[in-house]
């Protein structure tokens, strides 16, 4: 596993962001626990580009975050599959009001920084995006906008009303209910969705109505909860593993991680 932390003048934002880029290793010696095949040689050439999940933080975290409170690094090994994850600030991974242009950065130039500089494939059937809570809202907004860019997405406690629409042209660009409506009433193709919030998180109801919701307007729904649990990493770690275990893959890397750890 190689991680990458780059600062990255952005010409959308006008000044320097954050990403954290994990990308596997092709292969391991044993003695490092991953096992290789008997004598094959390490190398760090991958045979293909590697698929990759755009993983995003809730409030008040940053690009760090999911790799420090979460075991990702692992899971990128395991299952041979990348993660960039960026500091979107508080921002939600949307733009209003004249604020920086975080919905274009995430939509546009996160994608062209990541797939130019890195092995990472920029096929959208080998693409996927998840996040938890804030992370999770703004997934459901980039999903849902863009459902040929994602082959599927991951909301993990998300934050389905984070926001307060004080115009009706805000509202039909962020709101992920009102995407969703509008994706079925244009009737496109919903990308598959998983969604998992803890039983007692603050955000259980919402997210449940927002499920139905999904579920009532054609999407093909994935659902895990649990008692026991509130808005609280634990969860979240569980949860994006089985995530990355769920994922449609058809990669070349699709049997990687498929034993059981």
């Amino acid at each position: 596993m190689a991680k990458f932390q780059c600062n990255v003048i952005s010409y959308t934002l006008k000044r320097t962001v954050d990403i954290t880029v994990v990308v596997p290793t092709p292969t391991i010696p044993q003695s490092m626990g991953m096992g290789m095949k008997e004598g094959e040689t390490p190398k760090h050439t991958p045979k293909a580009k590697y698929p990759v999940i755009y993983l995003l933080h809730g409030g008040g975290n940053n690009h760090a975050t999911w790799a420090g409170y979460t075991k990702v690094e692992m899971y990128a090994e395991e299952h041979q599959i990348a993660f960039v994850c960026m500091s979107g600030e508080n921002k939600s991974y949307i733009t209003r009001d004249g604020s920086d242009d975080y919905y274009r950065f995430v939509n546009e130039e996160l994608h062209d920084f990541v797939t130019g500089l890195f092995p990472v494939s920029a096929d959208p059937k080998d693409s996927y995006i998840a996040g938890l809570s804030m992370g999770g809202y703004g997934t459901l907004v980039h999903g849902l906008n863009n459902p040929e860019k994602y082959a599927a997405m991951g909301a993990l406690s998300a934050g389905i009303t984070l926001r307060n629409w004080t115009n009706a042209e805000d509202e039909a660009k962020y709101s992920p209910v009102k995407l969703a409506e509008k994706l079925a009433a244009e009737g496109k193709k919903f990308p598959k969705i998983y969604m998992a919030t803890g039983e007692d998180d603050f955000l259980y109801k919402d997210n449940v109505e927002f499920r139905d919701k999904l579920i009532s307007l054609g999407a093909d729904v994935t659902w895990e909860s649990m008692p026991g649990y509130g808005h609280e990493w634990r969860w979240w770690d569980m949860q994006i593993e089985k995530f990355i275990k769920w994922l449609p893959r058809t990669d070349v890397y699709a049997e990687a991680g498929k034993r059981q750890i």
